[in-house]
């Protein structure tokens, strides 16, 4: 229950963590069951509260990766994925904005921002439209 009171658990990540604690004998399958049952225990709710949590400083890539991580459902990360998308433009700017803030001085620094923003899970349609819409010039990339 500790771990339910502080944040929500996916039910694969659950048994990862309580499973050392088991005993020859005992189910845990049932007991993760009964706190589904009673609602404890909820992969939509963990996905939602990743997200929310993830969302502004993460991209798409990086959130579904996070998710799979924890073993959330195929499902329930493509149902995520749509509001994720819609966000990630600004959310890399916002990411872009606090890191760097400003144009890069030369092809090296340029590529360091590319790379730090797709180190964080933004895709590399998002980080040059981040980038143009700075005012970065781009021609000379590939």
């Amino acid at each position: 229950m500790r771990y339910l009171a502080r944040r929500e658990h996916s039910r694969a990540e659950l048994h990862s963590k309580l499973l050392p604690y088991t005993q020859e004998g005992e189910d845990l399958g049932a007991v993760l069951d009964e706190l589904e049952k009673r609602d404890w225990l909820s992969d939509a709710r963990a996905t939602a509260q990743l997200v929310h949590a993830k969302r502004n400083r993460f991209g798409t890539q990086r959130i579904a990766y996070e998710l799979r991580q924890k073993g959330i459902a195929e499902n329930l990360i493509t149902g995520a994925l749509p509001q994720l998308k819609e966000s990630e433009l600004d959310a890399a700017r916002g990411v872009w904005q606090r890191k760097f803030g400003s144009q890069p001085r030369d092809a090296g620094e340029k590529a360091r921002q590319i790379r730090f923003l797709q180190s964080r899970g933004f895709s590399i349609e998002v980080i040059l439209k981040v980038l143009k819409s700075a005012g970065v010039s781009l021609a000379d990339e590939d």
